[in-house]
């Protein structure tokens, strides 16, 4: 797989894995041995950038991930997450340095390594000014405990603060074909500041791949059970953005997903999807979008092809919404 470099330095497969649906967020956690055999099949495949968090358990999708991971740790880049209290998303923010501090001590251990490749803040505190929360990383960087800082779902003055005192490697936040919010101010902020980006939920937490329908029964504990998006009415009223995203695809004798993730890698050099998935067949298919070449013409067919259509439902149900683009 062809690689992409995050910021000046980081350089990383085009497609990295989100590993939180192996531990979080989607139903129950994926059978350890079974998990470990994908985490281990995307790097035999190319990729070389994981992505978790403290928070995606709490804990154990980092423990899973450092012992997927550690035949070959010197060859991948690991990225995990700070900013909640306990790990816990529930118990609310917490990035007081102090905090930060423990954090990566605990994730180091957990990891099984003794440097975080890429440490985000996973969503911003407006109780702790960032210019901390960038110090106390900038302090890590310093003690050799981690190589990079990033920030996740944050807003472009947040950015901006925060790459005044330790540069930003990468921003992580939502973004696809189903969600464009970051074209309006972050990408153009991104691109002046020579910050890369990471897009999650590339596949619009699974929407895009034409594998849900407004009668689709997702476990009790799947968190899409409360995003607006995911109600029976608004996954029957999108279903014609899927719908044009299947034929574009049948043109390019590629799968919806594909052309959802060779779209961001069109956009710019700078971008690197994490689609995440359970499934070695998910995974070769979103392996393989890094093949697909889309055309200027291509492009334009696309946007052409959406611009009439309006995704219904919000993104996060207004709590979670209440974090982001802070």
């Amino acid at each position: 797989m062809q690689k992409r470099k995050l910021g000046n330095s980081l350089e990383v497969s085009a497609l990295g894995l989100g590993c939180m649906g192996l531990s979080f967020g989607y139903g129950p956690a994926t059978d350890r041995p079974q998990a470990i055999t994908l985490i281990r099949s995307a790097f035999e495949r190319g990729v070389t950038f994981f992505d978790t968090a403290e928070a995606y358990g709490p804990f154990t999708n980092e423990e899973l991930l450092g012992e997927a991971l550690a035949p070959f740790r010197e060859r991948v880049v690991i990225a995990t997450k700070f900013g909640f209290e306990s790990g816990k998303v529930e118990a609310g923010l917490n990035s007081k340095p102090a905090h930060i501090k423990e954090v990566a001590e605990a994730a180091l251990k957990r990891l099984k390594t003794n440097v975080i490749d890429l440490f985000y803040q996973h969503r911003v505190d407006p109780e702790v000014p960032i210019e901390d929360v960038a110090g106390a990383v900038k302090d890590l960087i310093r003690q050799g405990k981690v190589r990079h800082f990033g920030l996740s779902e944050a807003g472009v003055q947040t950015i901006r603060r925060a790459h005044a005192v330790q540069p930003v490697t990468a921003v992580q936040s939502e973004y696809s074909l189903w969600w464009r919010e970051p074209e309006k101010e972050v990408l153009p902020a991104l691109e002046e500041l020579g910050i890369g980006f990471v897009p999650f939920s590339p596949l619009g937490k699974g929407f895009l791949t034409g594998g849900i329908s407004e009668n689709t029964k997702f476990d009790s504990t799947d968190f899409r059970n409360i995003v607006p998006r995911f109600t029976a009415e608004a996954r029957k009223a999108n279903q014609a953005l899927v719908g044009r995203l299947g034929d574009i695809a049948a043109r390019k004798h590629a799968t919806p997903a594909q052309i959802a993730l060779a779209w961001l890698l069109a956009k710019k050099p700078w971008i690197v999807p994490i689609p995440g998935t359970t499934k070695l067949t998910r995974l070769e298919e979103n392996v393989g979008a890094a093949g697909v070449e889309l055309t200027p013409d291509d492009l334009r067919d696309i946007e052409s092809a959406l611009s009439g259509i309006t995704v219904q439902g919000d993104r996060y149900p207004a709590h979670l919404q209440a974090r982001v683009g802070r």
